[in-house]
């Protein structure tokens, strides 16, 4: 079910699940510590505004500032909230200041790692005004922020002071590309592919995105110098990492479909060590994530590594690979053919996705979805249930059916690498597929973009 709120001019869809836990945390009869993290621009300040709209509540956004000067600004809100004006004028320590806070009030505390940068002590801090202060009451505390590494391991970590005291968490992720339709109700499939490819399900540059291209911008322009999205990349990447030059070489090999630990080392000339030590790092902080062969054991001889979503890989496939002719010409030499490409892989992440929709549904016997590789032989998706196994091609081109069947007999070729003693299903998902119907027919499933969007 997609849900669609309509608050100050600005579109809100989707997070169900999230507004709903929400809503049960800070109606239970207990105190609440909830963990709420993900990357920027993914939606967490304006989920956590739209869950406290109508209650009683403090929501402080933490500054990149000294210790004394966040409580200050805290004393003040908090003041005006409690309606005592002796929280703001008297000098309290963050133990004195929770002291003051009872009842049932959600107290929200966004960029929550910009605290412990101010005073490192801040994980015991609040470790003790949890057990002390809070954990009686019906007070519900709300950590948040951007910083996935903070979060993951300063809070959520074995090793913090916090660590088991949390009642809830959420980990925001990206919204699917079935809600990304939602923002272009007026707009074809294929434009809403060709936006996904850039903003990904990142709310903040979907709204971008949506903004210029209502106000006469073309799809190529919506990335040209001087404008939020040129920047991004490069500013999320020097906010998690003080020197991001050779993190840049192994992002962009990735990006350029270098996704075997060797292709990355051969593409950057780096040592194999420092390939090492840089991808951990990426995967800490949610840059890059690895995969392995769908039903697969984990094994590192399998491993393949991806960019966590489309927009970094947009990024560095074409805003920093091509940022001298965008900022020279204004465009990018031969942008329309590049990007169709490009949205290639982009569409099997649509497919996959619709490959778990509809096991969800009901309509496909799986357990679970996912890539499919054993050395040279690659399926874009796979799904196995009890008793049968599916098998999925996704091409981002319109076909015929004499192509769909040449694919498809392609298909069954590779399927023969999978091991499975059931019975054995083939399909093909493509932006349009003549005569799709005889596929099915012949007992093929066959979809495209007129059947994946919801």
């Amino acid at each position: 079910m997609i849900m669609i709120i309509v608050y100050e001019k600005t579109e809100f869809i989707n997070r169900k699940t999230e507004l709903e836990f929400l809503k049960s945390a800070y109606e239970s009869d207990r105190a609440e510590l909830i963990i709420l993290y993900g990357r920027r621009r993914v939606g967490k300040t304006e989920l956590i505004k739209r869950s406290i709209k109508g209650k009683k509540s403090v929501y402080f956004l933490a500054e990149e500032s000294p210790d004394e000067e966040n409580r200050k600004r805290f004393r003040r809100q908090l003041s005006r909230v409690l309606e005592n004006p002796l929280i703001e004028k008297a000098e309290m320590n963050w133990d004195e200041i929770f002291s003051y806070i009872k009842g049932k009030i959600v107290v929200v505390i966004d960029e929550f790692p910009y605290l412990i940068e101010g005073n490192r002590a801040i994980p015991s801090i609040f470790q003790r005004i949890w057990d002390e202060h809070l954990r009686k009451t019906k007070v519900k505390l709300v950590l948040m922020g951007s910083s996935i590494s903070v979060m993951e391991t300063e809070i959520l970590g074995y090793k913090s002071p916090l660590y088991g005291r949390r009642t809830g968490q959420i980990g925001l992720k990206p919204l699917k590309f079935r809600d990304v339709c939602e923002f272009f109700p007026e707009k074809e499939v294929e434009e809403i592919v060709k936006i996904y490819g850039i903003t990904d399900g990142i709310p903040a540059y979907i709204q971008e995105v949506k903004y210029r291209i209502a106000n006469g911008e073309k799809i190529e322009e919506v990335f040209l110098p001087n404008k939020f999205l040129f920047e991004e990349g490069d500013f999320l990447i020097k906010t998690e990492l003080r020197e991001p030059r050779r993190y840049y070489s192994i992002i962009k090999a990735i990006a350029f479909s270098n996704t075997k630990f060797g292709e990355i080392v051969n593409f950057t000339g780096f040592p194999p060590s420092t390939v090492s030590q840089y991808l951990n790092n990426l995967k800490i902080l949610h840059i890059v994530k690895e995969e392995y062969p769908y039903g697969e054991k984990e094994t590192k001889r399998k491993t393949r590594y991806y960019l966590s979503d489309n927009y970094f890989n947009f990024y560095f496939r074409f805003i920093y690979e091509y940022r001298s002719e965008l900022q020279e010409l204004g465009k990018i030499p031969d942008f329309e053919e590049k990007y169709n490409t490009y949205l290639g892989k982009v569409f099997e992440k649509i497919a996959l996705e619709f490959v778990k929709r509809m096991i969800s549904e009901g309509k496909i016997d799986g357990k679970g979805a996912g890539r499919w590789w054993k050395k040279d032989v690659e399926i874009d998706v796979v799904s196995q249930g009890d008793e049968k196994a599916y098998f999925f091609e996704a091409k981002w081109k319109d076909m015929s059916l004499n192509t769909a069947l040449r694919i498809l007999e392609s298909l069954e070729e590779k399927s023969e690498h999978y091991h499975f003693k059931g019975e054995k299903i083939y399909g093909i998902i493509g932006k349009k597929i003549k005569d799709k119907e005889k596929l099915r027919e012949k007992g093929f499933l066959a979809y495209d973009l007129e059947d994946i969007r919801p």
